[in-house]
């Protein structure tokens, strides 16, 4: 997780010297380990390393490569082995990643991208051609932001120097505030128009007064892989599972792994042992980090996490996220800056570190941490059959689709005709069908701000295609965006900075997961059937066949009513009331039906809150224009090429 700045002034000239040092102090705490710099020719770019891998302690950043492109590389290469075998005259075993990134740039230029296999993001000044070219990889498990004008390209990992180091104020983005309010916003949008985030999967290519977006890798829905056995399948899911959890576990230092209970996290951790076991990585140690809350009626995960840690006999470090006595809390020690000293691009969270994380990873030595995020959305843990059924009616095959049909209609306890309604529907346009009645604006949203960004609103909906790719890849590629929007909102972690890494998210397991059948994935009666078939005897059964975890919605609750006072005071004077945002009365209803113990939609509600006290950060940093609304600029990604 190292961090990159870069400034080029397209007369040449170079940044204002304490400009630079202001910026580098914004740098600082996510990249402890070096302070590296290049300048030249009104090009000024500064790295900050922050080491996971005994590779990454030789690098040496920006990287210039033979032709003098200066490379700024932040990233985990996972097919380091194939590329050093593919470009072995200019390479070692032991070459940094970095030097293979520039070997491969050298020799096959943009496209070398679609090689690259792991969590990155890269840019590279190339002063031959004058030209800046930026990419993440295809997942987005990286932040990399730019902003562009007649006079000036600026580019970095964190949003704060491009925002309070502009000299300037910006106009708020409504279409990122409405995104906000649904799963997430889209992946090229940040809360300032005219500052972008580099999307997954594509390049951004800029010259003076020219930018050219294209796309340079992508899931081939051509990719099919068919077994006659489950066991064959099952076999082939252990394997790319295995590689998937290796690949996350390259460190020289002991990772950390979130163990919740659940069968995603338990599983990483279970096939991380068994990796360990066969000595096929140096990872020194994995150590594990549970929450729980005893006094929780709908989310009891010690007896879970605790069945995990018997079997790899060893305890975990835990955290009780309940009601305590105070004096058994932690306390936080004092910022290293005021909370309102930088621009915060997440509402609800500004990537400092919880005191009970902080003293697990300082006390173990943690620099990287294992997510499952992704591992209900990619294994099956939604049981629907749409999927499979819309596979089946855009291939006419309708025989198995009858019997599909009375088979779920079983399962479901629910007419046929009405699985099939559902199966159908989304073929429609949505003008005719609507969406869900889960995905549509909550009621305190103004009537205007609905009308201007509906589609951001409702998750940015799209139908099925009834030709072309099957169905269930169609809403693979779905499912994988709206993750991809969930990452590029992650705030990067500081004091102390850590590596969030996401096995189920990895190229390799996505490529397999999307070329198998969906009724591998999700049968009647059982989700993750994959997943629970092929990992008995690595997983302890009471994870495996476990009741799906509760969502846990009555803390949120209590502290609406615990808080009431500070919670009913917010819906007097509100920003995003003045913005033309959010309807205060219907807010101050909303909380108080939760005081009253009635159903709300509470993430909405949550959302809608720490959105209010952001607006007032913002407001105190003086950098972006609450007084009026500016129209965003037209989505550039209607230039996208490929």
């Amino acid at each position: 997780m190292s961090v990159q700045f870069g400034k080029w002034n397209f007369e040449g000239q170079p940044p204002a010297l304490d400009y630079i040092e202001k910026v580098s102090a914004t740098l600082v705490p996510y990249g402890p380990d070096s302070n590296e710099s290049y300048s030249k020719d009104g090009v000024s770019i500064l790295y900050r390393a922050f080491h996971t891998t005994k590779e990454s302690h030789r690098e040496k950043q920006p990287h210039i490569s033979s032709s003098g492109a200066v490379i700024t590389w932040d990233g985990c290469l996972d097919n380091r082995a194939d590329l050093i075998g593919e470009l072995r005259d200019s390479l070692t075993v032991n070459s940094t990643d970095v030097a293979i990134v520039a070997a491969a740039y050298e020799k096959w230029e943009a496209n070398c991208l679609g090689k690259l296999i792991g969590d990155w993001a890269l840019s590279i000044w190339n002063p031959r051609e004058r030209s800046v070219f930026l990419a993440k990889d295809p997942i987005g498990t990286k932040h990399l932001y730019y902003s562009f004008d007649d006079k000036q390209l600026t580019w970095s990992t964190i949003l704060d120097p491009l925002v309070r180091l502009a000299g300037k104020t910006f106009a708020l983005n409504e279409e990122y505030i409405a995104g906000w309010f649904s799963m997430f916003p889209a992946v090229d949008l940040t809360p300032c128009v005219g500052i972008h985030s580099v999307p997954p999967s594509l390049s951004v290519h800029l010259r003076p007064g020219k930018r050219a977006v294209s796309k340079y890798w992508d899931f081939d829905p051509k990719n099919k892989i068919r077994y006659r056995t489950d066991a064959e399948y099952e076999e082939h899911f252990r394997i790319v599972f295995a590689t998937a959890v290796q690949r996350k576990l390259r460190s020289d230092r002991p990772v950390l792994a979130e163990l919740s209970g659940g069968r995603d996290s338990s599983s990483i951790v279970c096939m991380a042992d068994t990796i360990i076991g066969r000595g096929t990585t140096d990872m020194p140690r994995l150590d594990t980090i549970s929450y729980y809350d005893d006094s929780e009626p709908n989310w009891n995960e010690r007896p879970y996490f605790t069945k995990v840690e018997e079997k790899r006999g060893r305890t975990g470090w835990h955290v009780n996220v309940g009601a305590q006595d105070p004096e058994n809390i932690p306390t936080p020690e004092p910022p290293s800056e005021s909370v309102h000293a930088r621009f915060v691009p997440t509402p609800g969270y500004d990537g400092r570190t919880v005191p009970h994380f902080r003293m697990c990873m300082t006390s173990q030595g943690n620099r990287v941490v294992l997510s499952g995020i992704g591992g209900d959305e990619v294994m099956g843990g939604v049981p629907t059959p749409a999927p499979e059924l819309e596979n089946l009616l855009a291939r006419a095959q309708f025989g198995a689709l009858a019997h599909q049909l009375k088979v779920w209609a079983l399962e479901k306890r629910k007419p046929w005709f009405h699985l099939f309604w559902e199966t159908a529907r989304g073929f429609f346009p949505l003008a005719l069908v609507g969406v869900p009645k889960y995905m549509r604006p909550v009621p305190w949203l103004q009537s205007s701000f609905v009308k201007r960004h509906r589609a951001a609103l409702t998750g940015y909906p799209s139908r099925t295609e009834l030709f072309g790719p099957l169905p269930s890849f169609q809403g693979n590629v779905g499912t994988l965006d709206a993750l991809r929007r969930q990452l590029a909102r992650t705030a990067l972690p500081f004091e102390p900075p850590y590596e969030k890494r996401y096995p189920y998210l990895d190229r390799g397991l996505l490529e397999f997961m999307f070329a198998i059948p969906r009724e591998q994935l999700v049968r009647p009666t059982q989700r993750r059937s994959l997943m629970r078939r092929a990992l008995v005897g690595i997983v302890p059964d009471e994870i495996l066949n476990r009741k799906t975890k509760a969502f846990v919605a009555r803390s949120p609750m209590v502290a609406i009513s615990n808080d009431w006072a500070h919670f009913a005071g917010m819906t007097q004077n509100m920003l995003g009331s003045s913005l033309g945002i959010v309807d205060p009365e219907r807010v101050s209803e909303a909380l108080q039906k939760v005081r009253r113990g009635e159903e709300v939609p509470m993430i909405a509600l949550r959302r809608t809150l720490f959105l209010e006290d952001w607006l007032k950060d913002l407001r105190g940093l003086g950098i972006v224009n609450l007084d009026t609304n500016s129209k965003p600029n037209l989505r550039w990604q209607a230039s996208i090429q490929g």
